[in-house]
């Protein structure tokens, strides 16, 4: 079975930035009880005109967890406290040479 790794970046304002942590925090600690995914949180060091630049991390995803991710971000109230739309990047293992 293939396995995925997914990279979730957005943007949060810095006025948000302290209500949104515990939001994602609790959300990736569900999706990891539930669905057996690793969890990273990241962010950039600096602000940029008062955003901060965010990256969630999943990894060892199966093809069925993006609309579950999808589904508890928008449930936890992630997409809300957002500065604009969530972008996700899925990523899989290169295979092994001959």
């Amino acid at each position: 079975m293939t396995m995925f790794e997914l990279y979730v970046y957005y943007e949060v304002s810095d006025a948000k930035a302290t209500q949104l942590l515990p939001v994602v925090r609790a959300m990736q600690a569900a999706l990891a009880a539930g669905h057996g995914v690793g969890t990273g949180l990241k962010r950039r060091p600096e602000s940029a005109q008062g955003l901060q630049t965010w990256m969630e991390i999943y990894t060892g995803a199966d093809a069925h967890f993006g609309p579950a991710l999808d589904a508890a971000a928008q449930a936890a109230g992630v997409d809300g406290l957002a500065a604009g739309r969530r972008h996700t990047e899925v990523f899989t293992e290169m295979p092994p040479c001959a």
